[in-house]
């Protein structure tokens, strides 16, 4: 390989597509186009919307033609990313960006290349001062959108990255979802750029075809180029330029090593999630967006714990009415063939906040501890009769739960449950079929207060659902998101656990399910305690299925169960990680 006998370099970066690829470096050009700026006269408005709308159909067109070739890559990574590109023939339609460059061009008499340039980076700035990772890694999605469109206004021709050599690691400043969709697993050995967050629909695209890929590396173009040899491990972001012969040998055991535990957890798709001593554990998936369907059938999730809706509200002008609620809850509840799906009504807000409800609400919707979740809901009666008319309709093609986000009071949650009852019964005097009993409606437990209500709250739900993230946020006051306080962010926290306990006992006593479906719930290290604390439905990222079955099916529950009393006596977080580490040292 060449770059042998270069100086042996390594760069970090974030790790999005697990794996270890080793091969030859092949630099992707992304052929930057250059954009001509100029103003149009009024006369011509009307044929500049022309060339414009000519360019959506050609983009089209192409995209058409990509999810043509999409359907045929087999197993479920072909609807991952046929869904992407119909995500991206909407953005073609009547959406925010075309509007937007329509209005460019007509009243500030741009032409189409720069109205497109202009209305791609306004719609990316908007999405970037609302500081959420979800919303910011959409900007990628709008960005290729309007490349197409550029190229297409230019007749600029595209750059391939299909047909590169076998053993290629693609190295570029940006990847596009579509570029990335187009590579071919069998031959490309991983894929590593400058920009990228988990989670984009790059990423997304990666695992979905089980590429090895590391974004968001700062420095990768100034030592990477085309014909040196890289090692990259798309698990923990690292990446080696130029290794010497035993690094190699290093990272290539690994890979074998990682490639053996692969098999091992694709095996373990089929098997059920039952400890050492026959008790079953509920193993289900936490949805944020469709496109992750096809990661649930494939990681063995017995049901979705937390879809989040939030999905409906973003990249639209508009709040979304019942219709199309409708029509997005019924495709995921129909997609998981009669397992069951538990519906999050709106918890927009605090990181999540979408600049329609901005406008809408004002800036109390973007606090932590504003008006969000169940608040936002109440305050709007129309949006949150809205959804419940869609969720009871969907309800009618699978088993669904309702649950309700950042409660504090069983105020809260008689109110939600009258509107219920009431759409219910305005669905059934409209003629349409509504489930009888209605679907069981629960409760977020994702505030100290709703923990300490847990009893009270147990008399009027039918279930809870513990987010961890949020727990450990507001009962240590403190954002991970800010690097100032984010080492106080602790999960094993004596305060945490305890409310966590509380809550659970709450709901044995009430005899109603309880689960986890923060992001504790996904790590096989915490997996011992959570089941020794009692908890058997555990929610998570479709990928961590496995790894945490794996982790179920070595576990004595009577040991882990007397280990996490001994936790329980501790008021130390460390004493606790300790104790937490040997135990699962002996597994």
């Amino acid at each position: 390989m060449a770059g042998k006998t270069s100086k042996e370099k390594h760069l970090k970066g974030l790790g999005v597509s697990s794996g270890i690829g080793i091969g030859v470096a092949r630099v992707h050009d992304d052929g930057a186009v250059r954009i001509p700026h100029y103003r149009i006269a009024a006369r011509d408005v009307e044929a500049e919307r022309g060339r414009f709308r000519d360019a959506i159909a050609r983009t089209r067109r192409q995209i058409r033609k990509l999810q043509d070739k999409a359907r045929e890559i087999p197993g479920s990574a072909s609807d991952e990313i046929v869904m992407l590109f119909d995500a991206y023939l909407q953005m073609l339609a009547d959406s925010r960006l075309v509007r937007g460059v329509e209005a460019r061009i007509a009243g500030r008499r741009l032409n189409a290349e720069a109205a497109v340039e202009a209305e791609v980076a306004a719609i990316g700035e908007s999405f970037a001062a609302i500081g959420d990772a979800y919303i910011t890694a959409r900007i990628a999605d709008i960005r290729d959108v309007g490349s197409r469109l550029i190229r297409n206004l230019t007749r600029a021709p595209e750059t391939p990255v299909s047909g590169l050599p076998k053993g290629s690691i693609v190295v570029g400043g940006e990847l596009t979802p579509a570029d990335t969709a187009r590579l071919q697993p069998h031959r490309i050995a991983g894929a590593v750029a400058v920009l990228g967050g988990a989670e984009g629909h790059t990423a997304i695209m990666a695992r979905a075809l089980s590429i090895p890929t590391v974004l968001g590396v700062s420095n990768l173009l100034k030592y990477v180029r085309t014909g040196d040899t890289l090692v990259i491990d798309g698990t923990s972001g690292h990446i080696v330029v130029n290794p010497t012969p035993a690094t190699l040998a290093v990272y290539a055991k690994r890979r074998e090593e990682r490639t053996a535990e692969k098999r091992l957890l694709v095996r373990l798709r089929r098997q059920p999630a039952v400890t050492r001593n026959g008790t079953a554990i509920m193993l289900q998936a936490n949805v944020e967006l469709p496109i992750e369907m096809g990661m649930v059938k494939q990681s063995g999730a017995i049901g979705i714990g937390l879809l989040r809706t939030e999905f409906m509200f973003m990249n639209r002008d508009d709040i979304p009415g019942e219709e199309d609620q409708y029509q997005a809850l019924r495709g995921i509840v129909e997609a998981m063939n009669g397992r069951p799906v538990t519906i999050r009504t709106l918890d927009i807000g605090g990181e999540k906040i979408s600049d329609t409800l901005v406008g809408n609400f004002g800036q109390s919707v973007a606090s932590p501890l504003g008006l969000r979740g169940i608040r936002l809901s109440l305050s709007r009666i129309d949006i949150l009769e809205a959804q419940f008319r869609a969720i009871l309709r969907a309800a009618a093609h699978g088993p669904i739960r309702i649950l309700l986000p950042m409660v504090t009071t069983c105020s809260e949650v008689r109110r939600a449950r009258t509107l219920l009852e009431r759409v219910a019964r305005r669905l059934k005097r409209e003629g349409i079929k509504v489930p009888r009993p209605l679907p069981p409606c629960g409760v977020m437990i994702e505030v100290p207060a709703a923990a300490l209500a847990a009893d009270a709250l147990s008399r009027i739900c039918d279930f809870f659902a513990i987010g961890t993230n949020d727990l450990i946020m507001y009962t240590l006051a403190t954002d991970r998101a800010d690097e100032q306080v984010a080492p106080l962010f602790d999960p094993l926290h004596p305060a945490v656990l305890r409310l966590m306990q509380g809550a659970a006992e709450a709901a044995m006593r009430a005899a109603i399910p309880v689960s986890i479906c923060g992001e504790m719930a996904g790590d096989p290290r915490f997996t011992a305690l959570l089941l020794g604390l009692g908890f058997r439905n555990l929610s998570m990222a479709p990928a961590n299925v496995p790894r945490v079955k794996k982790r179920i099916r070595a576990l004595d529950l009577d040991a882990a169960t007397q280990r996490a009393r001994i936790i329980m006596d501790q008021v130390d977080s460390g004493r606790i990680a300790a104790l937490l580490d040997d135990f699962n040292a002996l597994a």
